[in-house]
């Protein structure tokens, strides 16, 4: 019985991150996304919330899968959860960075980093648990699409950063 709970336990933790991020930042969106230059393939906004909900579902329960199969938190888990973790707090980090702080330059940074951390942690699972770094695909797709727009809009509004004008 206890298993169902560790099974539910991962595959909704991400969502917590990803569920804060949102709350806190929604009235930026309105306010100050939909008013920067973006590429004419940026995906509608109503197509964030489902990706989101479909990479963090797949994301959590890959993540029990490679818990599950190294037996639990031991010194075996170190490298493949601590990538995971660092990865999740990059992926929970960038809507406060680029939403709510505004700050084109560090969101461009941390999603960077959150690629290379991302990579990683596929690299990692995939001598442990195929499944779960097959689940891991879809979001690394959608990184590498979140990094070009990131980089997109970083490069086209140049008035958004640090030390250019207001």
């Amino acid at each position: 019985g206890r298993m169902w709970a560790y099974t539910v336990g991962f595959t909704v933790l991400p969502h917590v991150g990803g569920f804060l991020g949102w709350f806190l930042n929604r009235k930026e969106i309105p306010a100050w996304y939909e008013k920067l230059k973006k590429p004419s393939w940026c995906p509608s906004r109503k197509v964030f919330p489902v990706a989101w909900t479909m990479l963090y579902t797949g994301m959590g329960y890959a993540s029990y899968l490679v818990w599950n199969d190294l037996g639990g938190c031991g010194s075996k888990a170190i490298v493949p959860l601590g990538l995971y973790g660092a990865q999740l707090a990059l992926n929970w980090a960038w809507p406060p960075l680029f939403f709510g702080a505004r700050n084109l330059n560090m969101a461009l940074i941390d999603i960077l980093c959150l690629d290379g951390l991302a990579i990683g942690t596929v690299c990692s699972w995939y001598r442990i648990n195929r499944v779960a770094a097959l689940l891991l695909l879809p979001y690394l797709g959608w990184l590498a699409m979140a990094t070009c727009l990131t980089i997109r809009i970083w490069k086209d509004n140049p008035e958004q950063q640090p030390g250019k004008s207001d």
